[in-house]
């Protein structure tokens, strides 16, 4: 009989997972497949309109699928897993938001996109505020889309492949994902995009349900409320509030961050982020576009059971089998599989994280590229010709994808991937919320009034940066105790609404014909 692993052997493995010859297959045979259907699809790719919107020719099936596969990314499903091991479920409190704003997106913003014909989000800002408003949130969008949407899901998919291959460095990792997922979106544009992205919501939705059903399967999970509870040893890990909890100072989601910041990052990233709504403005009408936004908002709801719960069982699991063995929130999704399943199932699981990898960083290859060639280039120079445009936009691509692999190793200096994402939107994004929210819902409102909430509400947001993160003082936040970044998001939201309406009659109001 082999003796126990000490603690110290047992901590020694959690950075040399193994993989059978048939996973490897599996996952072999599902880059080939993608990458082919991409380059299938790129055929009919000629022009921007084909590269960036599909032609406006896609139907509300491919949009909610899509939507949801870009959205739950590699970053999202570590994430999601990683903060319910360590924290609970109330890191659901983001993916059910994001249906209610879906809902919101669809009554009022769906018609107005779709109707006036916009190829990009910020385009929306020029028409409704001015050119300066336009490039300003352009190019925040790309500053985001590259530092913080690619390269997370850049540098997720390098933590789990270096897992399986030890020898493969951080940087080349990212490269290679990244070159992967340039070939078929600069070969077939938004049509690649989204049509992998149906296939890989399938199987990603799969490997999450046979996930689901191991974890609950196991000899360590009585499945039960009471017996659950017990064995995680915390009650208040299964609460989504904490009410328990002072409404400021939670150290995981305050519940007063719940209903004030995860409605401004969630407005943000699912009615003006370019990647996210960019399948909606490919859409061939606006009831597409309507019903693929609740498609995708209806496959939000399982991600509670088939993500988010299955992490916080785990951790009964981990502690029954590694006792006295910590474990990473970020690696926690990668130890379940190979822990749980069966030779095969783990092929197809890692498939499907390989899906959320791939769908994630597609998107957003696609949208910065729009936006560069759209809202900067083509402006600068309008009379492009469409195969000139199809090939600035697959230069900048390939920009893109080298600055995203570049940043990616970064993000292990910070405190888990998800809290990283979310901290970095948090103090970027909300005023960008507010112009969107009045600019449809006041007509008040001017170009340089724009522009002045876009610079003051980023202004108050570096020094609540500075402030909290001590640069003012000795390395200790400037009142006390930090600020959660849901929190945050609602200071700098609530700064940049009282700009916006004191400068709400500065200057003339913006004509249609300007």
């Amino acid at each position: 009989m082999t003796a126990p692993e000490s603690a110290a052997e047992q901590a020694a493995h959690l950075n040399a997972l193994a993989l059978d010859p048939i996973d490897l297959g599996i996952i072999i045979v599902y880059f080939l497949a993608v990458l082919g259907i991409g380059l299938w699809i790129g055929r009919n790719t000629k022009g921007g309109d084909d590269l960036f919107l599909a032609g406006r020719s896609l139907g509300w099936i491919a949009i909610g699928f899509s939507l949801f596969a870009s959205n739950i990314s590699s970053t999202t499903l570590i994430g999601l897993v990683g903060s319910a091991y360590d924290g609970g479920l109330f890191i659901s409190n983001y993916e059910w938001m994001a249906t209610v704003v879906l809902v919101f997106f669809v009554l009022f913003y769906v018609p107005i996109f779709l109707r006036s014909r916009i190829s990009t989000i910020p385009e929306f800002l020029e028409r409704r505020f001015g050119r300066n408003s336009r490039r300003y949130f352009s190019g925040l969008t790309i500053i985001t889309n590259i530092l913080v949407d690619t390269a997370g899901s850049l540098y997720a998919g390098a933590v789990v492949l270096q897992l399986f291959f030890p020898a493969l460095d951080m940087w080349t990792t990212c490269v290679v994902l990244a070159v992967i997922a340039g070939i078929y979106t600069a070969a077939g544009g938004l049509a690649a995009v989204v049509y992998t992205d149906v296939i890989q919501a399938v199987v990603l939705l799969l490997g999450s349900c046979l996930m689901t059903y191991f974890v609950f399967a196991h000899p360590a999970i009585d499945f039960s409320w009471a017996a659950l509870t017990e064995g995680v040893g915390d009650p208040s890990k299964f609460s989504v509030f904490s009410p328990e909890h002072h409404p400021l100072s939670d150290p995981r989601l305050p519940w007063l961050g719940t209903l004030i910041g995860v409605p401004i990052l969630g407005f943000y990233f699912w009615v003006t982020n370019q990647y996210i709504v960019q399948s909606v403005l490919g859409a061939k009408s606006v009831d597409d576009a309507r019903w693929g936004a609740l498609l995708g908002g209806l496959l939000k709801l399982p991600v509670l059971f088939i993500m988010v719960l299955p992490g916080l069982a785990f951790s009964i699991i981990w502690a029954q089998d590694n006792p006295g063995v910590a474990l990473e929130a970020d690696k926690v999704f990668p130890h379940m599989v190979t822990s749980l399943l069966p030779v095969g199932v783990i092929g197809l699981v890692l498939a499907g994280l390989i899906a959320a990898i791939m769908s994630s960083i597609d998107s957003t290859l696609n949208s910065a590229s729009a936006l560069i060639t759209l809202d900067f280039v083509k402006p600068a120079k309008p009379d492009l010709s469409e195969a000139e445009v199809l090939k600035v936009g697959r230069i900048s691509m390939f920009a893109i994808m080298v600055v995203s692999a570049l940043w990616a190793p970064q993000i292990a200096n910070f405190d888990g991937l998800f809290k990283y994402i979310q901290e970095m939107l948090a103090y970027m994004v909300p005023p960008v919320t507010v112009l969107f929210l009045l600019g449809v819902f006041w007509r008040a409102g001017t170009g340089k009034g724009a522009l002045t909430t876009l610079m003051g509400g980023h202004a108050v947001a570096v020094f609540l940066f500075l402030a909290d993160k001590g640069f003012l003082t000795d390395g200790e936040p400037l009142w006390g105790t930090p600020i959660h970044f849901t929190l945050v998001a609602g200071i700098v939201f609530g700064a940049s609404l009282l700009i916006y309406i004191a400068t709400a009659h500065w200057g003339a109001t913006k004509t249609d014909d300007e």
